[in-house]
């Protein structure tokens, strides 16, 4: 059987509740540029995959991707993006291959932290990598989070460091927060938390120092947005909200003053765009979009300025394509 459908039916058919419809209130912000996603043309590019990790690294000014699958194999090859063009990094030692772990840069380490994900069972190791050097490096903590995939993975919006909240452990979702620190995980006890579900919605903003998260799998109903300060979780009630969804690419993107999520799945694909602000969502309707896709790589270039989709899914076609969304 391949890999590819079993992979994605399985996740999906954990999800508690029928997909809502669509909210169709837009609540414009008078600040937001305008905007289109360019699909660029590099002169080499990975091998098309879905649920790969695509993390930015300021060291060397480089977005770096790990990992994915496609319809006959998990993806353990290294990636950078300089803004124009792809070049695989062969590396000594690299984590296994896996789709849909996590990762975030750690701004106190100044590395790519990458934990967890699936590769035909649940992982829970630990890999540095330094952008300075281009290397893997395994971490060896005491203490970790349980083996599971589709965790949420940010900087704290205090002091930077990579935190990491729910996720699948192929029972149960998870819905602790773990901080890394000191070479190990460390459990946060936080008064309130958001329920338990992984694949979900979420971002930083350094400046208004908040992670935001919405939707996701899960037992109970996700459809909620929760703010994260780096001390506790406070459920929010925006006036406007997307439609429940998982599996989307998120970034924090500082020329539409927040966090930008794009496509997912939706009850289908999709291809919208929105923006958490601190305190709304609202859609944003760039002139161009990619077409729809889940489970794509996606992150902020900070030295061009521009966010980056790479890959993922429409329904069962694998892509590999590069877009930018770019401001006007």
């Amino acid at each position: 059987m391949r890999i590819l459908p079993r992979f994605v039916l399985v996740l999906r058919s954990v999800i508690w509740f029928a997909v809502a419809v669509a909210l169709t209130a837009v609540s414009a912000f008078s600040q937001v540029p305008s905007s289109t996603w360019v699909r660029l043309h590099p002169q080499r590019v990975p091998r098309a995959r879905a649920a790969c990790v695509m993390v930015y690294d300021p060291v060397s000014q480089k977005i770096v991707m790990f990992g994915g699958f496609n319809s006959s194999r998990y993806f353990d090859d290294t990636w950078t993006f300089d803004g124009t063009n792809w070049k695989q990094i062969r590396t000594t030692a690299q984590p296994a291959a896996r789709a849909a772990a996590s990762a975030a840069y750690d701004t106190k380490l100044k590395q790519v932290v990458l934990f967890g994900g699936y590769n035909g069972q649940y992982l829970n190791d630990t890999w540095m990598w330094n952008g300075a050097t281009s290397t893997w490096t395994q971490a060896t903590p005491i203490h970790q989070p349980v083996p599971e995939t589709l965790a949420m993975m940010f900087p704290d919006p205090i002091n930077g460091r990579a935190e990491v909240f729910g996720g699948y452990d192929g029972m149960f979702y998870q819905l602790t927060t773990w901080r890394w620190r000191d070479g190990d995980w460390h459990k946060r006890s936080l008064l309130q938390f958001p329920s338990a579900r992984a694949a979900a919605v979420f971002g930083t903003n350094p400046v208004l120092k908040q992670t935001v998260m919405f939707g996701g799998l899960a037992d109970v109903n996700p459809v909620n947005t929760w703010t994260y300060d780096g001390h506790t979780w406070t459920q929010q009630f925006p006036s406007t909200q997307p439609s429940e969804r998982l599996f989307t690419g998120n970034v924090y993107d500082p020329r539409f003053g927040g966090v930008v999520t794009f496509g997912g799945f939706a009850g289908f694909d999709v291809n919208d765009t929105w923006l958490w602000n601190g305190t709304d969502w609202s859609q944003l309707f760039p002139q161009q979009s990619p077409p729809p896709r889940e489970s794509m790589g996606m992150a902020f270039d900070e030295l061009h300025q521009q966010t980056v989709v790479f890959g993922g899914l429409e329904g069962f076609n694998l892509l590999n394509g590069t877009w930018v969304l770019q401001t006007q």
